[in-house]
């Protein structure tokens, strides 16, 4: 028989302890009595298996307050999905909760016995998000990326999540092989003209159900971090009254599509009709108030994941 590495032993026992204490609410001397080691190693192995993600906590009592923050919501914005978490004050987390209760949604739909095709955009939320799903069989689903899984040098882009998702859920997947942004219509235009390409757009306009992240602006925004806009060009857009973007399709504060070059640089997949898709946002924070609520107003989406503190500011806003 093969020998367990250290590391490897390590996280054997930490899952072993963190099922004892989670799921079969051993005690802490509970669990240093069952596997034959102190009280301070039983914590410690407990503590590991949170910091290593063996555990996913998911809270199933609704919370009145974050129901009724989510009702006039719905209301406000003519919602079909809304999903309130409670906030953290002392958390600087922008996925804490949210992507928590994304993967909860994510998991609802992927559990549908007839067929859907679950369309993704990218991002760290959703990232974050997929990282939470369980492992699930759903062969009769597809899922498909709204996005180019390529960054601007040519190597794969690290938030596109299209191929953890379905190592995690087993389904046929559809990523989208292009950059986020070319370089100009022309390049689009030929580009979406390939055969493979093609039945990636389709899709998009069949979707069911899309998960996608809200995009600030700013110079330290996505899109420059990641190397698809220069600092100049975001600020110049800004100018131009660009508020925020979703799977790189830039809209102004009225969450309507700027009009020009930038938008017709965009390679991603349009975003499928609110009329016949659930198109459920994902976002939390200061920093997405103002595309969220753009977002919003525009109906570019029309279900939302966010958090107390976010939903009482679109609602008095």
């Amino acid at each position: 028989m093969a020998k367990r590495t250290e590391t490897v032993g390590r996280l054997d026992d930490a899952a072993r302890a963190g099922w004892l204490y989670y799921v079969a609410g051993r005690t802490q001397d509970e669990i240093a009595s069952a596997m034959g080691i102190s009280r301070q190693s039983a914590q410690r192995l407990v503590s590991l298996a949170v910091a290593e993600r063996l555990i996913k906590v998911r809270l199933d009592h609704p919370i009145v307050e974050c129901l009724e923050l989510g009702e006039a919501m719905r209301s406000k914005f003519g919602l079909t999905h809304v999903d309130i978490v409670p906030s953290d004050p002392g958390s600087s987390s922008t996925t804490i909760g949210i992507a928590e209760a994304g993967a909860a949604e994510i998991e609802r739909w992927l559990k549908k016995a007839d067929p859907i095709v679950l369309a993704v955009g990218t991002g760290r939320t959703l990232k974050a998000a997929i990282d939470q799903l369980p492992a699930m069989e759903c062969p009769q689903h597809r899922i498909m990326s709204l996005t180019g899984n390529i960054g601007p040098d040519g190597s794969a882009a690290y938030y596109n999540v299209i191929f953890s998702m379905a190592d995690a859920v087993k389904a046929r997947h559809y990523p989208m092989p292009l950059p986020v942004l070319v370089s100009s219509s022309e390049e689009r235009d030929l580009l979406h003209r390939q055969s493979l390409v093609q039945s990636t757009l389709k899709l998009g306009r069949e979707a069911d159900v899309a998960f996608v992240g809200i995009g600030e602006l700013g110079v330290d925004a996505p899109l420059c971090l990641d190397g698809f806009l220069d600092p100049d060009e975001m600020m110049r857009l800004m100018e131009e009254g660009a508020t925020g973007e979703i799977c790189g399709w830039m809209y102004d504060g009225d969450g309507r599509l700027l009009e020009g070059s930038i938008n017709e640089r965009v390679a991603s997949v349009p975003l499928p009709s609110r009329e016949t898709t659930t198109v459920i946002g994902l976002a939390k924070g200061k920093r997405k108030y103002a595309a969220l609520l753009a977002a919003l107003r525009g109906h570019m989406i029309n279900g939302v994941i966010t958090d107390e503190a976010t939903a009482r500011y679109l609602l008095a806003a």
